[in-house]
């Protein structure tokens, strides 16, 4: 079952300091909504562990996280994917883009798209899709405040 969502943040950052904190893997950890552990394999890749609760399935993904077609400090695109054993599994990712907007503003803009299956799947696409939506949200405010204050 996939999800497609669309968002913006406005961030009070200067573009390279956005840019670096979307590469930043403790930056990242801190903004993943049930993100247990995430560690840098190489410059573009990453493993993580994350739990999530989607309706009544509660469930710890293990898997992978790449970073590919990096236009430095444009934009990138994001993906990964990690199984959540008898939950199933989920994979998706995010084209972010960067605009400046002034010296000490970036315009953050992002599509992303979610697939799930096994029992997950199970659970109906408006709870998926609620439920994504809510998680990249989440993701995104958490690093516009995180990247504004710092």
């Amino acid at each position: 079952m996939a999800v497609e969502m669309q968002g913006e943040e406005r961030i009070d950052a200067s573009i390279a300091k956005v840019w670096a904190a979307l590469n930043d893997p403790d930056m990242l950890k801190a903004c993943i909504p049930g993100c247990e552990s995430l560690e840098k394999k190489s410059d573009t890749e990453l493993s993580a562990i994350v739990a999530l609760k989607i309706g009544p399935i509660k469930a710890r993904f293990a898997g992978e996280v790449e970073l590919q077609n990096l236009n430095p400090p444009h934009s990138y695109t994001i993906s990964g994917g990690g199984k959540g054993g008898i939950a199933g599994f989920a994979k998706g990712g995010a084209d972010v883009s960067l605009t400046e907007d002034g010296p000490n503003a970036t315009v953050l803009t992002y599509t992303a798209k979610a697939d799930v299956g096994g029992k997950m799947a199970q659970l109906g696409s408006r709870l998926i899709q609620s439920t994504s939506k809510k998680l990249a949200g989440q993701f995104f405010s958490e690093f516009n405040k995180k990247v504004s204050a710092g």
